[in-house]
């Protein structure tokens, strides 16, 4: 679901993963036709980083 919704309101995966002040930046960014493209690579990036580092802490945690 957050994958759809980084391709149609980029701004708003920010705030789902909890960086805010990046989807205000990217909300600034998207206003603009030609930073609508560089908003969503930038979102679908954040996004997968945000589901690597869950995974990450996942097996840390079982490891303990």
């Amino acid at each position: 679901m957050r994958l759809l919704i980084s391709f149609l309101l980029p701004w708003l995966t920010f705030f789902t993963i909890g960086r805010p002040f990046a989807g205000l930046f990217c909300l600034v960014m998207q206003l603009t036709l030609i930073g609508w493209i560089p908003a969503v690579i930038w979102s679908v990036y954040a996004l997968g980083q945000y589901k690597t580092d869950k995974k990450i802490e996942k097996a840390l945690a079982q490891s303990k």
